[in-house]
């Protein structure tokens, strides 16, 4: 095993995980804060007990599980965690809602349709997940800052994570994101940089930052301890399934920005297939894009392995990533397992957020709108079995996007305090 390790006054422990491992090459290595395989210069990603060729199943059982807290450490045994993860101070996202969207199933013509609705997280978005990881990890190597480069959800997540654990934050942003992710990235008393420029050269600026004394015990969410966070998104896998009756469903349509969160959704139906907790079965991942920055929608259809970048053009500012580290994963998982990648206008994404509010009083972000557009468009265009148990995520609140639907979300009207008043606008809007 190749060494790699940080200086750390604490003892490691990372519960069932025994090292990095190269997701190109299989190179291993020791549990540190690096991202990168020095072999191939491949992702790392965690290896658990149980990923060697002679490893039996694990001892976890579903029992075991249900006995846990209502959040995501009930799968504590299944990530990069200590046991003890639940009683230290944190904000213990997940164990969201799943909810069975009969009305706009109907509307769309599917039999069986589920939104996992993850704006039920303390920030109000899916990143409260990965950065519950990534903040274990930070403690388990010392570090005393968390930091990361975020189209703004995550930015919130880091900044609200580190005020409950005690820990100074630094988070850096595009400059031009939304209002209502500013503000809630610094209302936590860290430090906010705004940077002019897209996500990506937000992201490298980060990147320099790690090899500069400034970042000196400084735990990037997203690029040093990028392997430890990605391990977040995969209990949106284990809640689906048990929230299920433990079965995986049959297709699930997933937002993609840098697309780690759809390549650890797909390791977590696998594991949890491989540790007996559900049946095997096939099942069909799919990737949704904003028409405005859709390079992996784009390869897909024209049939390519490589991701071009390109320069994001859209209101689905969450996913704005023009060069998305796992966008050639992706594309391997849609097509072993018989998905797609998809993409929508921005009108289309306005009209799916109108569309899952008015059918099923959810308000999802301007990512909610994407998955939600692209499960119509692969409907329409005969992509996607309507009879086949489906999910679709939000995996934000639409509290957080409102720019995007202001100017038609306004009153019906707007009246004197008077009977005929009313009469008369209802008259008029009827």
């Amino acid at each position: 095993m190749a060494l790699a390790t940080a200086e750390t006054t604490t003892t490691l422990d990372f519960g069932p995980a025994v090292a990095l491992s190269c997701r190109e090459c299989g190179t291993r290595y020791d549990l540190g804060p690096i991202f990168a395989c020095i072999e191939c210069f491949g992702p790392l990603e965690v290896a658990y007990t149980w990923d060697t060729p002679d490893a039996g199943r694990t001892s976890v059982t579903r029992r075991q599980i249900e006995s846990g807290p209502q959040n995501i450490w009930r799968y504590r045994s299944l990530l990069p965690v200590p046991a003890d993860v639940i009683s230290k101070p944190n904000l213990a996202p997940g164990w969201t809602k799943l909810v069975k969207a009969d009305n706009l199933a109907r509307e769309l013509g599917i039999r069986s349709l589920h939104v996992k609705d993850d704006s039920g997280n303390p920030t109000h978005s899916f990143k409260d997940r990965v950065v519950a990881i990534a903040l274990e990890a930070a403690r388990n190597f010392g570090f005393h800052t968390l930091s990361c480069s975020s189209t703004g959800n995550l930015a919130g997540a880091v900044g609200a994570a580190a005020a409950r654990a005690g820990l100074d934050s630094c988070v850096f942003i595009p400059s031009n994101l939304e209002e209502a992710k500013i503000v809630m990235a610094s209302v936590y008393g860290g430090r906010l940089v705004g940077i002019e420029g897209t996500y990506d050269e937000v992201n490298r600026f980060c990147s320099e930052l790690i090899g500069d004394p400034l970042g000196d015990k400084w735990g990037f969410v997203n690029v040093n301890l990028r392997p430890y966070y990605g391990e977040g998104s995969k209990t949106l896998s284990y809640e689906i399934a048990e929230q299920l009756g433990w079965r995986i469903p049959d297709q699930i349509i997933v937002p993609v920005a840098s697309g780690s969160q759809l390549t650890k959704i797909d390791k977590g139906f696998k594991e949890l297939i491989k540790l007996g907790l559900v049946d095997d079965k096939p099942y069909k991942i799919y990737g949704a894009q904003a028409e405005g920055c859709s390079p992996v929608s784009s390869a897909f259809k024209a049939g390519l392995d490589i991701v071009q970048p390109v320069k994001p053009d859209t209101i689905a500012k969450s996913l704005a990533i023009g060069n998305p580290a796992d966008g050639p994963y992706v594309l391997d998982i849609a097509r072993r397992t018989g998905g797609a990648v998809e993409d929508v206008t921005d009108a289309e994404v306005v009209d799916a957020i109108h569309l899952l509010a008015r059918t099923e009083g959810i308000f999802g972000e301007t990512a909610g709108g994407v998955t939600v557009g692209v499960l119509r468009k692969l409907v329409r265009n005969g992509l996607l079995d309507p009879e086949a148990e489906t999910v679709v995520l939000n995996t934000g609140d639409g509290l957080k996007t409102l720019d995007a639907v202001s100017d038609k979300a306004r009153p019906t009207a707007v009246i004197r305090p008077s009977l005929d008043a009313f009469r008369t606008a209802i008259a008029d809007n009827s």
